[in-house]
């Protein structure tokens, strides 16, 4: 999935500045997509130069004028467009944590389990940032309600997988965790017993 793809479905929540985006990003669609900054005021020049989305500028007494972008006629039928095509291959995993899991059993299984803790840890801070997210979205209604009434369900779609990736990301680690720490104490177990004899 390109960039722009992400960023239109951004600009649906609308009109946003470059910067706006940037900090909403981790908001609206970092449950799914990841971008840094200059990855995306570089993807909105390009999307304006091609005339998906516009530009408007803001003047501000006090800081510098900003730019609040839009999507376009023309952007609104390539999200259509996108939509309609059908989706690339599943994502496979890529995750260098995993990497050093897989080398556990000859390496620093202390370093590893630290490793997995912290994993643990951004998953959880992750995960309360989304359940804020949700709350702000229901607005105190039912997700019967929400999904009944709402203007656009898509983001709240999204946030639930979102929200399951990392609950599922901290299970995980818990399971590795205690299964490392069982493998360390039947070492430290077979080490007592071999000193006693």
């Amino acid at each position: 999935m390109a960039l722009r793809n992400a960023v239109m479905a951004a600009l649906l929540e609308g009109e946003a500045s470059g910067y706006d985006l940037a900090k909403g990003f981790d908001a609206s669609v970092a449950n799914f997509w990841m971008a840094a900054p200059q990855q995306l005021y570089r993807e909105l020049e390009r999307m304006e130069s091609e005339g998906l989305i516009s530009a408007r500028v803001v003047e501000q007494e006090r800081r510098p004028n900003k730019r609040l972008f839009s999507l376009t006629e023309a952007g609104m039928e390539a999200v259509r467009a996108y939509v309609a095509e059908p989706p690339g291959k599943p994502t496979t995993i890529r995750d260098e944590l995993l990497v050093k899991v897989q080398c556990a059993d000859v390496g620093d299984i202390e370093a590893v389990r630290a490793a997995i803790t912290e994993r643990m840890e951004w998953a959880a801070a992750k995960l309360a940032r989304y359940e804020r997210l949700k709350e702000r979205l229901l607005k105190g209604r039912t997700e019967d309600e929400h999904c009944a009434r709402a203007e656009r369900v898509g983001p709240y779609l999204t946030l639930l997988r979102g929200m399951a990736f990392e609950k599922e990301n901290i299970q995980w680690g818990e399971t590795a965790l205690r299964i490392l720490e069982r493998r360390a104490q039947a070492t430290r177990d077979g080490e007592r017993a071999a000193s006693r004899t």
